[in-house]
């Protein structure tokens, strides 16, 4: 992820390219958090980047669950950047999470720590 090596010199990749990785690899019924993917990327203080990126998530294919992020307690953040201000709280109820008054219900329970799944 984050870097790479080519003939002995480091590349920085694309964070972009970084975060829409760890979100395609959330599963269904799980959420993350922004934090935990920059944390993840070892960028810790960049939560508000990768929100920027779920942002433009739309943009990219193969496409990515944004639906799956929300912020540090809960809160569906993002829902206004969807198709419908209902959209993403729909999304996360088709895969069995419950949601009230835009906060995922079980929240602790339900979440995925990329940093832990991925073994990053």
């Amino acid at each position: 992820m984050a870097k790479q090596v080519i003939a002995g010199a480091v590349q920085e990749r694309d964070f972009f390219a970084d975060v829409m990785d760890v979100v395609r690899r959330i599963p269904r019924g799980r959420v993350t958090s922004y934090g935990a993917i920059a944390r993840c990327l070892g960028a810790a203080r960049s939560s508000r980047i990768v929100g920027y990126c779920m942002n433009n998530s739309h943009t990219v294919d193969p496409p990515v669950p944004a639906h799956r992020v929300v912020n540090r307690n809960g809160v569906l953040t993002g829902k206004h950047h969807f198709a419908t201000p209902d959209r993403m709280q729909e999304l996360l109820q088709a895969e069995g999470i419950t949601v009230q008054d835009d906060r995922v219900v079980e929240f602790a329970e339900r979440f995925w720590d990329p940093a832990v799944e991925l073994g990053l």
